[in-house]
């Protein structure tokens, strides 16, 4: 593996933490802000909102660049990582669209939901964007590591893009202000996104290496070693 896909996988092991820390700490020191309930696209909000934006944007460059890795690292692997790479254009589209506020959240906003802005419908698009590439990327690369043989990661896989909807639609139904998902709204979605987040890391960290007791078999389109010494005469 060359330094420059190295390099760029190495984006990938980042971008995940980076992330999550950001929204983390942002949702702890917030005034008014309750990381149980709000989502976190609403720490875009505000005077210090600036922040979330950039996460957004930085951790969305950073796995466009993961993306571009990825496809040497899987040995010319296509639609798995331009899946993903999709998928880091909409935390890009969702840092430079800033989304509404939500009941209760800047201090002061109304408990009924308002019209939506048009900043605030392209972000929530970009969020459908992330809610599709990312759990198709596993499904996608799920069926590439099982014909590489690589279980764990097809299982890991699996339930990825199983997990990060589900969880992903139960927040959007406690955001909607649905009675009983309401107050855990925001634990739903910190939920998904960490899964989601730790897929990725985990996919940079390794590329195809193998886990020590699973097979591997060569990746299509890779020839296969010579034998060296005299054949049977």
């Amino acid at each position: 593996m060359s330094a420059r896909t190295r390099g760029l996988l190495g984006c990938g092991v980042v971008a995940g933490p980076v992330f999550v820390a950001a929204f983390v700490v942002q949702g702890a020191v917030r005034e008014g802000y309750d990381p149980l309930r709000d989502p976190v696209s609403s720490l875009a909000l505000g005077p210090a909102g600036w922040v979330q934006s950039a996460a957004f944007i930085v951790c969305g460059l950073l796995t466009v660049a993961f993306a571009a890795g990825l496809r040497p690292a899987l040995h010319g692997a296509r639609w798995g990582p331009s899946l993903i790479g999709v998928w880091g254009l909409s935390l890009i589209g969702a840092g430079v669209f800033v989304t509404d506020p939500v009941p209760g959240y800047p201090p002061g906003t109304p408990a009924e939901p308002g019209a939506y802005t048009t900043s605030g419908l392209l972000h929530d698009l970009s969020a459908v964007v992330t809610l599709v590439t990312l759990p198709a990327a596993c499904l996608v690369l799920a069926r590439r590591f099982h014909g590489l043989g690589l279980r764990s990661r097809v299982v890991y896989s699996l339930v990825t893009a199983a997990a990060f909807p589900a969880l992903w639609v139960t927040a959007g139904l406690g955001f909607a202000q649905d009675p009983a998902l309401a107050g855990l709204a925001g634990l739903f979605q910190r939920a998904g996104i960490v899964v989601a987040w730790a897929w990725i890391t985990l996919l940079a960290w390794t590329g195809d290496r193998r886990p020590h007791g699973e097979a591997s078999r060569r990746p299509p389109g890779t020839p296969g070693r010579r034998r060296s010494g005299r054949g049977p005469s």
